[in-house]
């Protein structure tokens, strides 16, 4: 009887260890494949271009969008630090004021106009960004204080570091891939490239202005003192 018992359990004993041998070989199993993209954006005369937005969006199909995030923009100096932003759809920002003076920040952009009355630290509520577009930023008080956030709903986005590139890791495809800044002169708002790229691929694709960019607001200045 004792022998019998056994036996009755033993296809139950089997079919444990066949789903414990799947889900280990299911853990085994690596992500799915991606590609490597590194993006390099130059000036005309080949140094890098710092601080320009990147954007990829994928050609013939739809990928879900990227989660908002909690973006800080500070005021130093009296300029607006980082001068340019870009975030998803739905974001927010902070906006502290790290500056001995105080600011009025505003934009009248259709993205999002709004006002920040007179202060110093933080003491205002992240602001919400919840339309694509360029928002362009000013102070009521120093005029030549401008900053810009452009807000998106690309699947792959980021800015252009101190050595002029960009990277990320996405599914193979084909892209389409924008690269912009707001003190470009070139013929059209930004440069756009397409590219297709396999999986598993390490794809790098250059774009070079051919104009060189308009001077910073302050370059070349000493800001005025002020008492406010």
């Amino acid at each position: 009887m004792r022998l019998s018992a056994r036996s009755s359990h033993a296809p139950i004993a089997a079919a444990v260890i066949g789903a414990a041998a799947l889900l280990c070989a299911l853990l085994r199993v690596g992500p799915a494949a991606a590609a490597s993209l590194t993006i390099t954006a130059q000036l005309p005369d080949g140094r890098p271009l710092a601080d320009a937005v990147v954007t990829v969006v994928p050609v013939g199909k739809k990928l879900p969008p990227p989660a908002p995030i909690k973006a800080v923009m500070d005021q130093m100096n009296r300029m607006f630090v980082p001068e340019v932003i870009v975030i998803p759809v739905g974001s927010t920002v902070s906006f502290p004021n790290s500056d001995s003076v105080s600011h009025q920040i505003y934009s009248f952009s259709p993205a999002k106009p709004f006002q920040l009355g007179l202060y110093r630290g933080k003491p205002y509520r992240p602001v919400l960004f919840d339309r694509t577009g360029v928002v362009i930023l000013g102070c009521n008080i120093h005029d030549w204080m401008i900053g810009y956030i452009d807000v998106t709903d690309a699947p792959f986005y980021g800015t252009t570091n101190a050595q002029g590139t960009w990277s990320a890791e996405l599914p193979g495809g084909r892209y389409e891939i924008t690269v912009w800044h707001p003190r470009m002169r070139e013929p059209t708002p930004g440069l756009v490239r397409d590219l297709s790229v396999d999986a598993r691929d390490r794809a790098t694709l250059t774009l070079q202005l051919t104009k060189p960019l308009r001077p910073a607001p302050m370059e070349g200045q000493s800001p005025s003192a002020d008492s406010y």
